[in-house]
C-alpha cells in the first residue's frame, strides 16, 4: 500500500543524532554516520523528527510501504525499551492526536500486563524542540494543526469568522493520516474559488475538512490521487465536495477524485459545485 514514510537525503545529513529522540517508535538509527530509516513498519509517517534536523535531510514522501502496525511496534521496539520509552511513544501519539493508534498502544500494554507509564508519572515540564510540532517538511508552514475544536458549527456571512478547520490546506501538504480528516466530509475546492465567492466559507467551508489543489498549474497530480484515495479508505471521509470554477482546465479537479475512487476499497458520495468568475453557483449535483 502507498502510505506516507520518511525519507532522508543523505548527503545533507551531518550525523547529528537530532532526529534519534523524535522517533520513539526506534524506525531511525545512524550507521556509518548518516541517519537511516531502518524498518518501512515502524515509520508512523507523522514526521516528529523532521522538526529536530538542523540540515533539512528529512521529508515526508509517499510510496510503497508496508502498513504501519502499532501493536507490532510496541511487542517489537516499544515495550523493549522500557518505561520512559513507552511514556515518550505514548505522548508521541497524544502530541499528534493519533487516538487510533494510541489506543491500540493501550490495548497492547493491557495484554501484556504492563502498566502505563503515564497514569504513574507526570508528563515533562519542558518545553518540546522547536519546530517539533508539524506534519509534514521542515517549513513550520506545514506543520499540522487542527482548529475544529475552536470553530462554530455555522458561521455568520456578516461575522466576518473563519470557518477553516485545520492547517495547512494545499493538497501537496496535507497529510492523509491527519485526525480532523477522519470521518470528515471533505471540501476539495479549486485556488480561485474562494477569490471568486464572497462568503466561501459561509456558504461551503463550514463543518468540512478542506484541502486546495488547482489542476492546470500544480505537478505530479499522481500524487494527489494517491492521497485522496488515502482518504478515503484509511481516514474513512464521509463525503467530498468538489468545488471548481466554469473554466475547462478546473475539470481536472474532479478526474483526480474519480481515479482516487477507482483506486480505493471503499466508495463515498461526490458533489461537483460549479462556480462562475464572479462568484456564482452555476450547478451543484452528487455525481
Amino acid at each position: 500500500m502507498k502510505r506516507q514514510i520518511i525519507t532522508i537525503d543523505e548527503e545533507k545529513c551531518n550525523g547529528c543524532r537530532n532526529c534519534i529522540p523524535g522517533c520513539p517508535e526506534g524506525a531511525l538509527q545512524v550507521i556509518d554516520g548518516k541517519a537511516r530509516l531502518i524498518s518501512d513498519l515502524f515509520c508512523d509517517g507523522l514526521g516528529a523528527c523532521i522538526g529536530h534536523c538542523p540540515t533539512g535531510a528529512m521529508t515526508i514522501e509517499i510510496r510503497e510501504a508496508e502498513p504501519y502496525d502499532e501493536k507490532q511496534v510496541m511487542r517489537e521496539s516499544i515495550a523493549k525499551g522500557g518505561p520512559n520509552v513507552i511514556a515518550a511513544h505514548l505522548r508521541h501519539l497524544q502530541e499528534h492526536k493519533e487516538e487510533g493508534y494510541l489506543q491500540q498502544a493501550l490495548e497492547y500494554l493491557a495484554e501484556e500486563g504492563i502498566a502505563n507509564p503515564l497514569e504513574s508519572a507526570p508528563a515533562p515540564t519542558e518545553k518540546p524542540a522547536a519546530g517539533h510540532a508539524h506534519g509534514g517538511g521542515g517549513c513550520p508552514g506545514s506543520r499540522t494543526l487542527d482548529f475544529s475544536a475552536k470553530t462554530g458549527a455555522a458561521v455568520s456571512p456578516s461575522s466576518g469568522e473563519s470557518a477553516l478547520r485545520q492547517w495547512p490546506i494545499q493538497l501537496h501538504l496535507v497529510s492523509p493520516q491527519a485526525p480532523y480528516f477522519k470521518g470528515a466530509d471533505l471540501l476539495l475546492a479549486a485556488d480561485c474559488a474562494a477569490f471568486a465567492v464572497g462568503n466561501f466559507h459561509d456558504r461551503f467551508m463550514t463543518g468540512k475538512g478542506l484541502a486546495i489543489a488547482c489542476p492546470k498549474l500544480d505537478s505530479e497530480m499522481e500524487i494527489y490521487v494517491e492521497k485522496l484515495a488515502m482518504m478515503i479508505d484509511t481516514a474513512n471521509i464521509n463525503t467530498i465536495t468538489v468545488a471548481i470554477m466554469e473554466v475547462p482546465c478546473c475539470g481536472g479537479l474532479l478526474s483526480i477524485v474519480n481515479e482516487a475512487l477507482l483506486k480505493s476499497s471503499r466508495k463515498v458520495p461526490v458533489k461537483k459545485v460549479v462556480i462562475s468568475l464572479q462568484g456564482e453557483t452555476l450547478s451543484q449535483a452528487w455525481m
